[in-house]
């Protein structure tokens, strides 16, 4: 048995956490990782992956829904992301899932499973690569999972206020004395959770083509990831073991992380916004 595979890759988000506090806020995936951005890393882990029994057939980077900011993420990676030979296509408004949904329409007939792998996970290795496709070669939904090693706690929606406030802050208008959204913010335990077989998700998530397009088809596609849409249909997810170093760039600590990961150094002339 053979497959062939097309990788989407969802571009299309905001990454606010990622620039909050920035003066000058960049996109996640422009940074640099050894000369190259972060997508161009990311893409660039499927183009070099080889498997007697796998074929990446394709590979659809779904960026911007808007022209103008599609315009504009072509020009920083349509010509890198080309020669790689990965489409860009337009992706969707607000959510995830939109893009993936949008990416799913430009598949190519012949493909036979869908990979789905986030835009900033640059750190993927072989071995990873190697443990999805070989299970994917047997079931019709796999995805990799790493267990979860600390304690779990659920924390309150609403923000403590400061017991003890600077009141020369206060006074002066400035710091968390005098806006609460500003300083150390607390909140509260509300409970602990059971940690058992509790797993952290990761992608490449992969599925036969006729059941994540089934999945797609739904009316509620609210969810943070695709294996989701899967289980709403009552199908079984398999799991495989996952790579503590796939890490999802979210923070800019992540990149610093991730540079370490790869055995690169940061860009000359560019201080590290440090953000944990």
């Amino acid at each position: 048995m053979s497959i062939r595979v097309a990788v989407i890759i969802p571009a299309a988000g905001f990454s606010g956490r990622y620039i909050a506090g920035m003066e000058v806020p960049r996109s996640k995936l422009d940074e640099d990782l050894g000369g190259r951005p972060v997508l161009q890393r990311t893409v660039e882990t499927f183009v070099n992956y080889e498997h007697e029994e796998v074929t990446i057939g394709s590979i659809i980077v779904a960026g911007p829904h808007d022209d103008k900011q599609m315009e504009q993420f072509r020009a920083r990676h349509g010509d890198k992301l080309g020669l790689l030979g990965a489409r860009v296509v337009p992706g969707g408004v607000t959510h995830r899932w939109e893009t993936v949904k949008a990416a799913l329409s430009h598949v190519p007939a012949d493909a036979t499973h869908v990979a789905v792998h986030d835009g900033a996970r640059p750190c993927a290795t072989r071995e990873l690569l190697d443990r999805v496709f070989d299970a994917a070669l047997k079931f019709p939904a796999v995805l990799p999972v790493i267990e979860v090693g600390d304690t779990i706690k659920r924390i309150g929606s609403e923000r403590v206020p400061d017991p003890k406030p600077d009141p020369f802050a206060a006074i002066l208008g400035v710091g968390a004395g005098a806006d609460e959204s500003k300083g150390t913010p607390y909140y509260a335990v509300e409970q602990t959770i059971d940690r058992t077989r509790l797993v952290l998700v990761q992608t490449p998530q992969v599925f036969e083509r006729d059941l994540i397009v089934r999945a797609y088809a739904q009316k509620d596609l609210s969810s943070t990831d695709d294996a989701g849409l899967v289980e709403r249909l009552g199908e079984r997810v398999i799991t495989v073991p996952g790579e503590a170093r796939n890490i999802k760039i979210t923070r800019p600590s992540d990149l610093a992380l991730c540079r370490n990961i790869l055995g690169l150094r940061e860009p000359e002339g560019r201080a590290t916004h440090k953000r944990f």
